[in-house]
């Protein structure tokens, strides 16, 4: 069986979306939704006002797969997805938060929304990449739950003090709980 079948999120990997251009160390800023019609990340809507970058394991640590998303805008910055599920079903949200190993560096906090529950992931960055998982579960209220990610702080690398960083998102699964007899 496809270890992606029980997945409900889609392209939760990031392993999908625009590729990246020939020899660049930058990623890709993927804008925001009302700059786009459609979202350049299948499966996300990237929210707010400020972009996100797509990053690939070549130029930065990317915690699983070829590609992950840094959310290098703060608050300003958010990726979501709207899943069908069950109302009153239990669900589990897990996920990997990190660093690029971009030299941006300090206390990092990832929230994760999922319905009504929230998670605030913090991630201690020395800059040189790593990564941590962590899960939410929450129980849904409607047919649709919106899941959305974004970061708390501003970043910017210790390399200039001027380019935009952040933590590195990643492994996006969302499954159903059993339910108990």
């Amino acid at each position: 069986m496809d270890a992606r079948a029980d997945n409900l999120i889609r392209n939760g990997d990031f392993e999908a979306g625009p590729a990246a251009i020939q020899n660049s160390t930058a990623g890709v800023l993927l804008p925001p939704k009302q700059k786009d019609a459609t979202s350049p990340l299948p499966g996300w809507i990237i929210e707010s006002l400020r972009p996100v970058r797509l990053i690939d394991a070549p130029h930065f640590s990317v915690p699983h797969g070829q590609r992950a998303v840094e959310l290098i805008a703060g608050r300003e910055g958010a990726i979501a997805q709207v899943i069908r599920t069950a109302p009153g079903r239990a669900y589990n949200l897990r996920f990997a938060v990190g660093d690029a190993r971009d030299g941006c560096e300090g206390a990092m906090l990832v929230h994760a929304i999922a319905g009504n529950a929230t998670a605030a992931v913090p991630f201690a960055s020395r800059g040189g990449g790593g990564a941590r998982h962590a899960s939410l579960r929450f129980v849904a209220s409607g047919r649709r739950t919106r899941v959305t990610f974004f970061s708390s702080y501003y970043h910017t690398s210790a390399g200039d003090g001027v380019s935009l960083c952040g933590p590195v998102l990643d492994q996006v699964k969302l499954q159903p709980l059993m339910m108990k007899a």
